[in-house]
């Protein structure tokens, strides 16, 4: 959500985001519904002062005149009562046009139509050079009896999975092994829960457009949260926290539901793409100041390339182009890391930096230390999410007598073991 004021001023900036987000939303329709409201609003005042003056005429008024006086007010009465009605559907209407409002993007973000307008900006590491023809993950996981896909499938459904014996332990030891790595860091690190009210999805800018994406059980009113940056964003709303306390880093640990719509028939096998997940998230509330977002920005993307290299895994970082960040991002970056058996890059995190296009959604504020209540801005990137970062892992560091290399850093989390 932006400011009405500065949409009011700067329409054509708020279109051309519009048009480079590809968002579903006319702003001059917005506009017009604006000026609506804004004239009930006119002609709600003006009938009040209309009505204090008519009482004013009771003083001293003839038993005749005091008739007619009731009568007015009566009537207007009748006319504002009809007014509020009015106003309370136009003010809904503005306010769901305004939902659909993205942020003004960075100026130097690539412009581009959806993921093929992404700019590499960095890779580390080097592919892996493999003496041996590699398996694919499903492969290496069947060939170890770490998983019982098809057993599970009948179970719980399509895009569901279940790891057994070692394969546990290791995705178990890299979640451990990512939160010691943001503990490190000065997250406090949280569990949430992962169900949270509509209000929350509302604030994050998961809901309106996003329904389709999450699971909802409609007798506890209640919907499954895909990242735990939808309760985390909600922990705080509606309060006034100081400056002093700012900036808030969250290491979240939830497991996360996705409904997958509109993805039939991509990434069905194996662990890629599963409604069901466990994510370590990064979130941070910070003061209102560009340079300060962008700095934790920085370090949100720094947090999660450590845990990759120190997994010893080779990937790349990518500037998201307008096209792709999604309508509440003001500066966003992926990192993909590389899948040998699909020769090419996957994506494993999302770094974003939303500037206040959710605080003001959600009502995050602060006070400054002049005594100015200012919204926040918000930030998120993935930690480490299971089981999607285990295809990576267990493709690259493949051997040639189908064990799977542990590296280094991994290993006093898997017992001393170097190998499985």
């Amino acid at each position: 959500m932006l400011d009405l004021k500065f949409i009011r001023e700067n329409p054509d900036a708020v279109k051309t985001a519009v048009k480079q987000k590809r968002v579903g939303l006319n702003v001059d329709e917005l506009l017009a519904a604006d000026q609506a409201l804004l004239e009930l609003k006119k002609k709600n005042q003006t009938l009040n002062e209309e009505r204090n003056a008519n009482s004013k005429k009771m003083k001293g008024a003839s038993a005749e005149e005091r008739e007619a006086v009731i009568k007015r007010g009566r009537e207007i009465g009748q006319e504002i009562d009809q007014l509020k009605e009015a106003t309370d559907a136009a003010e809904k209407t503005l306010q769901a046009y305004l939902m659909l409002v993205p942020m003004i993007p960075s100026p130097d973000s690539p412009i581009g139509p959806d993921e093929s307008g992404n700019v590499e900006v960095k890779t580390w590491g080097k592919k892996p050079e493999f003496t041996f023809k590699p398996k694919d993950h499903v492969e290496i996981i069947n060939a170890r009896g770490w998983a019982d896909m098809e057993r599970i499938a009948a179970v719980a459904g399509s895009r569901s999975y279940s790891l057994k014996g070692d394969l546990v332990l290791l995705e178990h030891s890299i979640l451990r092994f990512s939160l010691e790595k943001l503990k490190a860091k000065g997250f406090t690190l949280i569990t949430v829960p992962a169900m949270a009210r509509e209000h929350a999805f509302i604030g994050t800018g998961h809901f309106p457009t996003g329904r389709d994406q999450v699971y909802y059980l409609p007798e506890d009113d209640i919907y499954l949260a895909g990242t735990a940056e939808v309760p985390l964003n909600a922990l705080h709303a509606g309060e006034i926290l100081s400056e002093d306390q700012l900036p808030i880093l969250y290491g979240g640990v939830s497991p996360c539901f996705r409904r997958e719509a509109g993805s039939a028939g991509r990434d069905v096998r194996g662990l890629i793409r599963v409604h069901q997940f466990n994510k370590v998230e990064q979130y941070i509330l910070c003061k209102n100041d560009p340079e300060e977002s962008s700095r934790l920005h920085k370090l949100l993307l720094q947090t999660s390339e450590e845990i990759l290299q120190e997994l010893e895994l080779h990937y790349r970082v990518v500037e998201v182009c307008t096209g792709d960040m999604g309508a509440g991002k003001f500066k966003m970056f992926d990192i993909e890391s590389w899948v040998p058996s699909e020769n090419l890059f996957r994506e494993t995190h999302s770094c974003s930096n939303l500037h206040d296009w959710q605080a003001r959604r959600t009502n995050l504020r602060y006070r400054d230390r002049e005594g100015t209540v200012r919204f926040v801005h918000t930030l998120n990137n993935t930690a480490i999410a299971t089981p999607r970062c285990l295809v990576p892992f267990l493709e690259q560091h493949q051997q040639v007598d189908g064990t799977i290399r542990i590296p280094k850093a991994l290993q006093n989390w898997m017992g001393g073991a170097k190998t499985l």
